[in-house]
């Protein structure tokens, strides 16, 4: 399961012109499941995530979390960031999870993060051609990978 995790200070997903989730300050992760992942990866990711300090205290230094500042998160599925450019210059996605796997792992994490946070976490649709528009807030970019775990 890969995560690409950016603080914003705001954040949309549009679905054919409808707004399916929308946040202030917090967290925008475009979530990236791989074939083999299970819900071990979810529960890491999910608390992982809750827990990165990222935004900033007092001083002015990175020590709170999405939890600590009382945050929003908006959640978007995006199988492409499972590519393989190894070959060619065409990307080969075929490290990312059918939906038959990948749905239900997506909504458990989205149901984690949620409980997690004690509030609703926003979503886009799955498998869906999304929008996304975000104004990211330092800039603030990680990427995190459960099978690396760092």
């Amino acid at each position: 399961m890969r995560a690409v995790v950016q603080r914003v200070s705001s954040a949309r997903v549009t679905v054919a012109g409808e707004i399916t989730g929308e946040i202030a300050s917090g967290l925008l992760v475009l979530l990236g499941i791989a074939q083999g992942d299970t819900e071990s990866d979810v529960d890491w990711l999910a608390q992982k995530i809750a827990a990165l300090r990222i935004f900033e205290d007092d001083a002015g230094k990175m020590n709170r979390s999405v939890v600590d500042v009382a945050g929003d998160a908006l959640v978007v599925s995006q199988f492409t960031l499972l590519a393989s450019t190894a070959k060619g210059t065409r990307p080969s996605f075929n490290a990312a999870a059918a939906p038959a796997l990948a749905i239900p792992l997506y909504e458990k994490f989205v149901q984690q993060l949620s409980a997690t946070l004690g509030r609703p976490v926003a979503t886009g649709r799955f498998g869906a051609m999304m929008d996304v528009a975000l104004v990211n807030a330092g800039p603030v970019t990680l990427v995190i990978d459960s099978r690396v775990r760092e």
